[in-house]
């Protein structure tokens, strides 16, 4: 492939980056005015590369390229266009972005594809705003539940109002309720966002692409690799509550201290973790209350993310470390309450779908590697209803979630290449001799 699609993907990844709710740093939340820019911005690439263009009620933008008939079936390429605190500007972009080149170079090779595609663009992958997850993904499988539309940001506001502000819901865009018609609890009802999801047997499958966030890639010296699963992830809010009093007049053996019992935790959760890989625990927030220097700290409420690629693990060491957390409460004379606010399973990407990616990336980079994923992604949701596959592209230092995340534009060249090799074989022949050809 030349140069030209490559060097458009990356001045893209550039621009999309400058689009910030914060004038000194990137963050760009569910639904926020940064978002509606954008989404206008990935609209006009869109429909420059030749797709369809509409925004759902959730404000997921997607892209769509009709296949050659009604009953072709779709492929879903994708990823979150949302960013978390002061981000970099690969994480999330870098998936959406990569498939409208990929379409783009396709459109200008004159290859017509035998499926229909869809990129989309998700509104919420990393729970900034409601401190809950893949919003935009549930939304976009029919995934969302009343809870979801009642979470509160900070502000107060929850998401069905936030959904309604953003788009001045009339009667036939509104948020209907239905029976959920598969697994979930007695009397839990599903949010169908659309309502015209096709249904799983139309689907070929959805694929991220994504940069890696760790520094496997860098070590193997490769620019892209091939995910094999996603770890499973619960995350929650931890309370302590002691007894707030005078730090100068009450004897340290009186004292309920809550923070001095969440470090106490703190230090426990890093411990079990080393001691149990590839088990990875964090606690990421604390608030301290009344949070004064000379006052006994009250109250603690801290944060708790575990992530194990084999489910009975992660529940496992949840037990466990929930466990030490009420011990250390009963011995220190402090309240202790826990709610889990996101449980997600591992997912293992589809093997048909994962063969063909790792084949593409062979004839690309001639070497190919698998991973596992400790992050959570948009795949994690939209495998409940299609297939998933994953490829990660090198970023420096596999750091990520930071200003200095970085992937290489010669990196992101070969991911893109990777990404149009890919949709060629899923192509009959004729297709595969015109991707020949058009070398």
């Amino acid at each position: 492939m030349g140069r030209t699609a490559a060097q458009s993907l990356v001045a893209w990844l550039e621009e999309l980056g400058r689009i910030s709710d914060e004038p000194d740093g990137l963050t760009r939340t569910f639904l926020s005015p940064a978002m509606r820019r954008s989404n206008a911005q990935v609209t006009r690439w869109m429909a420059a590369a030749g797709l369809a263009v509409r925004e759902d009620p959730m404000g997921n933008v997607i892209g769509r390229l009709e296949g050659p008939t009604p009953d072709a079936k779709t492929l879903w390429l994708g990823s979150h266009l949302d960013t978390v605190r002061r981000a970099g500007r690969f994480d999330g972009a870098l998936g959406v972005l990569t498939p409208i080149a990929a379409l783009a170079e396709l459109r200008r090779r004159r290859v017509n594809l035998p499926f229909a595609v869809e990129v989309i663009g998700f509104s919420e992958e990393e729970g900034v705003r409601f401190a809950s997850g893949y919003l935009g993904s549930k939304a976009f499988t029919g995934q969302l539940r009343p809870a979801d539309l009642a979470l509160r940001d900070a502000d107060g506001v929850t998401v069905r109002e936030a959904v309604a502000r953003w788009h001045s819901l009339t009667p036939g865009r509104s948020i209907p309720v239905r029976s959920s018609a598969r697994g979930g609890r007695p009397g839990d009802r599903l949010i169908p966002f659309p309502s015209s999801r096709p249904a799983p047997s139309s689907l070929l499958g959805y694929v991220e692409v994504h940069i890696e966030q760790g520094p496997v890639l860098e070590r193997e010296r490769l620019a892209v690799g091939v995910v094999s699963a996603i770890a499973g992830q619960t995350r929650g809010r931890i309370v302590l509550r002691g007894q707030a009093g005078h730090a100068g007049t009450t004897p340290m053996a009186l004292r309920r201290d809550a923070l001095a019992g969440a470090a106490e935790f703190v230090r426990f959760v890093e411990s079990t973790a080393r001691l149990r890989a590839p088990l990875v625990a964090t606690v990421g927030s604390l608030t301290v209350t009344p949070g004064a220097p000379n006052v006994i700290p009250g109250e603690v409420k801290l944060s708790l993310d575990v992530r194990h690629p084999r489910d009975p693990a992660r529940r496992a060491a949840l037990t466990h470390l929930l466990a030490e957390a009420r011990a250390i409460a009963r011995r220190r004379g402090l309240k202790f309450t826990w709610e889990k606010t996101q449980d997600d399973g591992a997912v293992a990407c589809a093997p048909e779908l994962t063969a063909r990616l790792e084949a593409s990336v062979q004839a690309v980079q001639s070497r190919s590697v698998t991973l596992v994923s400790g992050a959570g992604h948009d795949a994690v949701v939209v495998a409940a209803v299609a297939p998933v596959a994953m490829l990660f592209v090198r970023c420096r230092g596999g750091l990520s979630h930071h200003p200095d995340e970085y992937a290489a534009p010669a990196d992101i060249g070969v991911a893109l290449d990777v990404l149009v090799e890919f949709l060629l074989r899923l192509a009959p022949p004729a297709a595969a001799a015109k991707r020949k050809s058009s070398r």
